[in-house]
């Protein structure tokens, strides 16, 4: 078991590497490399040529890629602080609503104070928004357009579909599930059958092995997803088991779906032969294949079309402006929550800019060919001064520059699902688990939890409890005269035996 765990550790690793892709072009001019040897070294004909253009293009050349690969590491560098503030933002936005946005509320239309579950379960919802959009960019940066996916879909589903409640056409269905391809007649059955039912969906199918319905709900659900729920006992990392459990019009896909890696990844030039394998091997459809160009290099997916990231910040926005309608924010928390929607919109259009601005083809070409003719006039070069020497040191040079080349290209887009890109359904599970965090928060009134014996405000200077403190009355604290000055003495105190504590001698 160990040692299967560290062979796929190494493996892993590997795949890392850039040499999985370089490895046919290094063959290639290692070849040429052996080629000039054998005829200059076993023949009368010396293939040398002289080597003084080698210093300059060389270090050309050098500089070029290094600005090559330095670029492609700011485009890097900047997704990932793209990412920190969609956290920041996100977390204080779940702040302002879940802390700042008032929780007893009186209802206009009747007079009567809203009943505090109504409060809490606005609140939740618009914060699960605020997580859905986390995911949504992610789906979106990956080129996987729609909402039906395992750890998006149950966080939106309760968004309005028509833009008329009663006008449930295939003309009334707002963008966000147009875009996505709603069925209709799916989406009437679905809930017909979710509003009348008087068990929830979950318990239902927990109980019921084969329900009447299961030809339905077979179309409806993601069966990798919801057998979580099925196999409870089973201890596995599945983050989706913590989402609502809710019906869906299409099988929901997983929320982590990479291009699966074949036999013909690692050798591209022997696709040729894939026609002919075909017919004995048996296709499987859970995951896409890794796309190739026909030199081998790695084909990024485009952009998503559906903007779910931008429906989802219209809610919010349509949220605030009900908050601001009724007068339940303050104007600083206002300008707070604003500043937030806001920042979740610059971000992701900036991190649309990074994922649809690849760096000018005629630039990248141009390099490449440069090199390639380097590499390739490199053997007949350095044959006098090397000798047999020339296949190693041409094998290595090609190994380097090609290398570097192809690390600045790898993460150019850091946005997929390469052992080299970000980690984006990590950062999305981190927003989860933050937003979380906030909720759990029970808003408490200052009085219950400050003037309590758990409490010594003054340490280390006055160890004494602050409830201890506001019963003494004794304690020239409470004297009105000399109450400033003696807290201030205190906290002098204080500060000398920190200060005295904390240095090291």
């Amino acid at each position: 078991m160990a040692s299967s765990v560290f062979t796929g550790s190494i493996w892993k690793k590997f795949r890392a590497t850039v040499v999985n892709d370089i490895w046919p072009e290094v063959l290639f001019f290692t070849m040429v490399a052996v080629m000039v040897t054998l005829v200059s070294s076993l023949t009368e004909t010396s293939l040398a040529i002289s080597s003084q253009m080698l210093t300059v293009l060389g270090t050309v050349l050098g500089l070029v890629i290094s600005f090559r690969t330095s670029t492609a590491y700011e485009r890097f560098s900047e997704g990932r602080k793209l990412w920190t503030n969609i956290s920041i933002a996100s977390r204080n936005l779940a702040q302002i609503i879940w802390l700042h946005v008032p929780f007893d509320r009186v209802d206009k239309a009747t007079g009567n104070k809203k009943p505090m579950l109504e409060v809490m379960i606005e609140k939740k919802s618009m914060i699960n928004l605020i997580q859905a959009f986390s995911v949504a960019v992610k789906h979106s940066l990956r080129g996987e357009g729609g909402v039906y996916y395992a750890d998006l879909y149950p966080l939106i589903s309760f968004l309005p579909r028509f833009s008329h409640p009663r006008k449930c056409t295939e003309e009334e269905v707002l963008p966000l599930w147009g875009a996505s391809g709603m069925d209709l007649k799916k989406h009437h059955t679905i809930r017909s059958m979710t509003l009348n039912s008087k068990e929830t969906t979950l318990n239902r199918f927990a109980s019921e092995p084969t329900p009447q319905t299961d030809e339905e709900m077979g179309e409806l659900r993601n069966e990798k997803w919801f057998d979580s729920f099925r196999r409870s006992d089973k201890k596995r990392f599945d983050p989706e088991s913590a989402l609502p459990v809710v019906p869906s019009e299409h099988p929901l896909m997983p929320s982590r779906n990479p291009p699966k890696t074949s036999f013909f990844s690692c050798f591209p030039f022997l696709r040729i032969l894939k026609p002919l394998i075909r017919p004995f091997k048996r296709m499987t459809e859970d995951e896409p294949p890794l796309r190739r160009s026909l030199t081998g290099k790695k084909i990024r997916p485009q952009m998503a079309d559906s903007n779910v990231p931008i429906e989802i910040t219209l809610f919010l926005s349509t949220y605030f402006a009900s908050l601001m309608r009724q007068g339940l924010l303050t104007p600083a928390s206002a300008t707070a929550m604003v500043n937030a929607i806001s920042g979740l919109q610059d971000t992701v259009t900036n991190l649309e800019r990074i994922k649809s601005t690849p760096l000018p083809f005629a630039y990248q070409a141009h390099l490449r060919m440069s090199l390639w003719l380097y590499l390739f006039f490199l053997p007949f070069q350095i044959f006098g001064a090397f000798q047999w020497l020339t296949i190693p040191a041409t094998a290595f040079a090609s190994f380097l520059l090609l290398g570097f080349l192809e690390i600045g290209q790898e993460i150019e887009n850091p946005f997929n699902y390469d052992l080299n890109d970000l980690d984006l359904d990590h950062f999305c599970l981190a927003v989860q688990r933050e937003l979380h965090e906030i909720t759990a928060h029970t808003a408490p009134d200052v009085n219950e939890f400050i003037f309590t014996e758990w409490n010594q405000p003054f340490a280390p200077g006055d160890r004494r409890s602050a409830k201890e403190m506001l019963h003494d009355l004794n304690h020239p604290y409470h004297d009105d005269d000399e109450c400033v000055h003696s807290i201030r003495k205190t906290l002098l105190k204080s500060w000398r035996e920190v200060d005295q504590i904390t240095r090291k001698h």
